[in-house]
């Protein structure tokens, strides 16, 4: 599978008739709807009944908590494609896959390139610091807050301009 995304965990089996948990790494949970096939770890699995209140899932063919136990901890996963088409986002809201690769940018400046994304109480680029300011002295990764210093996102250029970033850069050297 091209571009595999982590969308969810399986948890443990629920009840007696083949209910799990289910964990979500997705911000997008309107993915899981009745009758969508998601591929797992060793095969397709397809959502009979969804219950996310209670965060439980139960897949066709799954019927017992004997089946269940066999699906524990294994990934669903999605790709870029089916995920750019499942969902629609608002403005200034972009999907991870598009950020993660970015060159990050400040008045011109090139600093470094997106390297992930870690969640805390608000979304932290880790951004891999530019060759050049590494040979300055400037530390080889550093963090900025994605709200508070990501001024502008052209995912088609794979560009961030950002504003503060110079600062912390500044701040760690």
């Amino acid at each position: 599978m091209k571009n595999k995304i982590p969308i969810a965990k399986i948890g443990k089996s629920h009840g007696i008739k083949g209910w799990q948990k289910i964990h979500l790494l997705t911000d997008f949970p309107e993915q899981f709807k009745p009758g969508t096939t998601f591929p797992s770890d060793k095969k397709e699995l397809t959502v009979d009944k969804i219950d996310l209140k209670r965060g439980l899932v139960k897949f066709r063919g799954i019927d017992t908590p004997e089946d269940a136990k066999k699906l524990t901890n294994r990934m669903l996963y999605t790709t870029e494609e089916e995920t750019k088409e499942n969902i629609k986002l608002k403005d200034n809201e972009y999907f991870w896959f598009d950020i993660i690769g970015c060159d990050v940018y400040e008045n011109g400046k090139l600093l470094g390139r997106v390297k992930e994304i870690e969640r805390a109480d608000v979304d932290y680029l880790v951004v891999n610091t530019d060759e050049n300011l590494i040979k300055e002295g400037y530390p080889k990764r550093f963090l900025i807050d994605f709200k508070r210093h990501v001024r502008d996102v052209d995912v088609e250029n794979k560009k961030i301009e950002a504003k503060g970033a110079v600062d912390i850069l500044e701040s760690l050297k």
